[in-house]
């Protein structure tokens, strides 16, 4: 019986210690072309306003001069 809750605690305490909050992400690098492209799908889908595409349009052709 002892041995039984041994193994458990110790079983619990080392999937405890894999939980975190932690997310790890792979770098994200879109090409301007791309981003432009997912710019544009958001506007046709309703997403953004035609200023707020406008806007972010010129800021991402901005950010490359």
């Amino acid at each position: 019986m002892l041995l039984k809750t041994v193994s458990v605690v110790t079983l619990l305490c080392a999937l405890a210690a894999c939980s975190s909050n932690e997310v790890v992400r792979a770098p994200l690098e879109l090409t301007i072309g791309q981003q432009l492209i997912d710019l544009k799908n958001a506007h046709t889908s309703g997403a953004l306003s035609k200023a707020e595409y406008d806007q972010q349009r010129s800021k991402l052709i901005d950010n490359v001069k």
